[in-house]
Formats: C-alpha cells, sequence, structure tokens
C-alpha cells in the first residue's frame, strides 16, 4: 500500500470524489481522501492522502486556505457563482475606491450563510440535494476567518481577489454578501485554489501527470511523507530493545530513547524506531512518567 499525501491539481468538471476515485484506479488501492471539497468548476490545490496518511485528512482540511476568484458585479444567480440561474441584474457599481472598501469590509471574522448549493446536511440531507427540489431552508451563519484580500485587477464589472481565509469559507458566498453590500449584486465566475496548509498550486499536478509518474514507478518523488506535516515539534528515536512497543503503540519510556531532552516534556513529539521509521506523535505522561500515543502512523518499508 502506498503512503503518503500528494499534491494534486484539480482541473474543471472533477468533484473532489472524482479525483479520488480516479486515484484508486492509478495506484489500485481503496484507502485514500481528500482534504477539503472545490465545487467541479473550480480548479486548484486539492492535496489527497494515501494509505495511512488518511489520518491526517481532518488536519488538512481544518488548514488555512487561499484562493484566486473573479468577482463579477452585477448578477445575482441561485448558486453564488456564474454556473447558476440568474435571479437579479442591475448596473454594476463603477467607484473603485467604494468596491474597495466594502471588500475590505469583510476582512476578519464574519458570520456567513452557506449557500443552498453546497453539501452541508441538514436533517441528513444535502443542502444542494433540497435545492435541486426547489426548496430552501433557514442556515445558521457559520462564523469565518477572512485573514487577507488583495484586489489584484479590476477591469468593471469584473474584480479579481486574492482571499486568505479560514476552512469552511466559500468564496462565492463572499462574492455574493460583497455585491449585497454593494447594492448591484455579485457573483463568482471563476475560482483557483492556490495554497491549503503548505501545498502550493505552482508544486500541484494533474492527474494525468500523476498516472503518466506511477506508471513509471516514480510515484515516491510526489509523495509527501507525513511526518512533515509536523516539522514544527522536536522528534525522538527510540532504541532497538524497545522496537516492539513502538510498533505496538504502546506507552513509551523515558529509558527507551537514544537521546533525552527536557523539550520533549513540553508539548507534541514526532517518535521513530531506531532505523528512523516514523512511528505518530506522542506527548510525555507527568502521572504516569512515561510517553502515551496521540495519533500513530507506524509507516515501516
Amino acid at each position: 500500500m502506498v503512503n503518503g499525501i500528494i499534491n494534486v491539481y484539480k482541473e474543471a468538471g472533477y468533484t473532489s470524489h472524482d479525483v479520488v476515485a480516479r486515484l484508486r484506479g492509478i495506484f489500485r488501492q481503496k484507502k485514500i481522501g481528500h482534504t477539503g471539497t472545490l465545487d467541479p468548476d473550480a480548479v486548484g490545490v486539492l492535496p489527497v492522502c494515501l494509505g495511512k496518511a488518511t489520518k491526517v485528512c481532518d488536519l488538512l482540511t481544518n488548514q488555512d486556505k487561499v484562493y484566486r476568484c473573479v468577482m463579477l458585479l452585477g448578477i445575482t444567480t441561485d448558486t453564488q457563482d456564474i454556473s447558476g440561474k440568474v435571479l437579479k441584474e442591475l448596473p454594476p457599481e463603477s467607484d473603485e475606491e467604494k468596491i474597495r472598501t466594502e471588500i475590505q469590509g469583510f476582512v476578519g471574522e464574519y458570520g456567513q450563510i452557506p449557500p443552498m448549493y453546497s453539501a452541508l446536511k441538514v436533517n441528513g440531507k444535502k443542502l444542494y440535494a433540497l435545492a435541486r427540489e426547489g426548496k430552501e431552508v433557514e442556515r445558521r451563519p457559520r462564523k469565518v476567518q477572512i485573514h487577507k484580500i488583495t484586489m489584484e485587477k479590476t477591469e468593471l464589472p469584473r474584480v479579481t481577489m486574492e482571499v486568505s481565509c479560514s476552512k469552511g469559507t466559500y468564496i462565492r458566498t463572499l462574492c455574493h454578501d460583497i455585491g449585497e453590500k454593494l447594492g448591484c449584486g455579485a457573483c463568482m465566475e471563476t475560482l483557483t485554489r492556490t495554497k491549503v496548509g503548505d501545498f502550493l498550486l505552482e508544486d500541484s499536478l494533474t492527474l494525468d501527470q500523476i498516472e503518466a509518474i506511477k506508471a513509471e514507478g516514480m510515484e515516491h518523488t510526489v509523495l509527501q511523507k507525513v511526518d512533515t506535516l509536523f516539522w514544527q515539534y522536536p522528534e525522538a528515536f527510540v532504541k532497538q530493545n524497545c522496537q516492539k512497543a513502538i510498533e505496538n503503540g504502546n506507552r513509551i519510556g523515558a529509558e527507551c530513547l537514544q537521546q533525552r531532552s527536557m523539550e520533549w516534556k513540553q508539548g507534541p513529539i514526532r517518535f521513530y524506531d531506531a532505523a528512523g521509521h516514523f512511528a505518530g506523535i506522542y506527548e510525555w505522561n507527568e502521572e504516569g512518567q512515561d510517553f502515551k500515543p496521540v495519533k500513530l502512523f507506524w509507516e515501516k518499508d
């Protein structure tokens, strides 16, 4: 089984689930998961976890993200993007300074109402399924954090923006809300996700590229190992005579460590066996005077 994280460039027309299905065929394994839904029309960075790396899917989903989008002023649609049914069309706002001011007003925390055309569930049913039935249900605002918005280009009625934000932010809803503030309405015309955590657009690979790399037996060159997500934590190596304990995910006594450091008692630690295989994340347990596993990723070759 292949273990690791691959930075996929999701192309237009694919759902995030389509990407996973294609990768299951390429790598011939079922244990694969994506780290955050992108709409079919959107493109860009989609980290995908394979094998034991699926344990960090939630961690990557929670990472901050950066998007580049084109907002089209003057048009309001039912999906909040250009693919939807036009509900309202008004003359677009032409005052660039006013546009800039209203856009910057969304920087910080704000309560964003999720769109009906989304995969969120209400009473066990996805919102987009209800929307397709012509139903609309009440949605509670969710707190999202907009870290930064940069207006890269203004060619009215289009505004190109780079948005850095927290997980759970709908960029098409942000465009819609900006349009409401301006009084002319707006929708999202295009969307590219350029960054998820440390995964960048310029390093991403299309599915065809990944398939070609796999056919050459070079997939190891594009797979990021799980432990690279935890470089901020100190590392510890276990002695050979404690190999069974770490393989079994047991608590590890301090006497099992090749070297000792007080900083290990101050937070999470990356644990490796004597040969350098990543075992998982451990923390010091003061009561038991040992290290207890927090999350295990045994990846012995």
